[in-house]
């Protein structure tokens, strides 16, 4: 695994630019590569989502991963219950004012070239977004959260991710973070 200073001495996160166009991206997952060969501008031209790219520092022609970000709420409508909305209010916020929804950023995708696979990209990126957003909170960002692949479930929750539900038989399962763990 890359240390983290190994990992900014090597490799740079940016937006996607205008004028760059995947062509060769290979995560293993043709949904996600199909993504960003062909989708990935029509999302950030639309206001859809945000995508990010990983190169090798001061190169842009070899993308070793890339996410997407886009704005989320945690709602009292992605419960099943309202006490079960409740109950996670009660869980993350100490008598505070308590809202029918709670601002977040959503990762869309993430994906890791399959060469760089293995060697903790993953969570390198995702400590990026984590820093990323408690450094330079300017929208007001409680919570990240995301659509976990079942396989990609245990990735996230070592990474400090929780489940927002309960497990159940759906391809994904929504997750969340919550920024308030990060001191800074």
């Amino acid at each position: 695994m890359i240390s983290d200073s190994e990992f900014f001495e090597k490799y740079e996160i940016k937006k996607l630019p205008s004028d760059v166009f995947v062509t060769d991206f290979d995560c293993g997952d043709e949904d996600l590569n199909d993504f960003i060969k062909n989708e990935a501008h029509l999302y950030k031209n639309q206001f859809l989502a945000m995508p990010y790219i990983l190169t090798r520092r001061g190169e842009i022609d070899k993308i070793f991963a890339y996410f997407t970000l886009a704005n989320d709420k945690i709602a009292v409508t992605d419960f099943p219950t309202n006490s079960q909305f409740n109950k996670f209010k009660r869980a993350n916020f100490n008598r505070e004012k308590f809202l029918r929804s709670y601002p977040s950023v959503k990762i869309g995708r993430l994906a890791i070239s399959r060469e760089l696979q293995g060697q903790g990209i993953g969570t390198h990126l995702l400590r990026f977004i984590k820093i990323y957003f408690v450094a330079d909170n300017k929208t007001g960002c409680r919570f990240i959260t995301l659509d976990a692949y079942r396989g990609a479930t245990d990735f996230y929750a070592r990474n400090g991710f929780a489940f927002l539900q309960a497990k159940d038989d759906n391809p994904t399962q929504l997750m969340y973070f919550d920024l308030m763990k990060i001191k800074m």
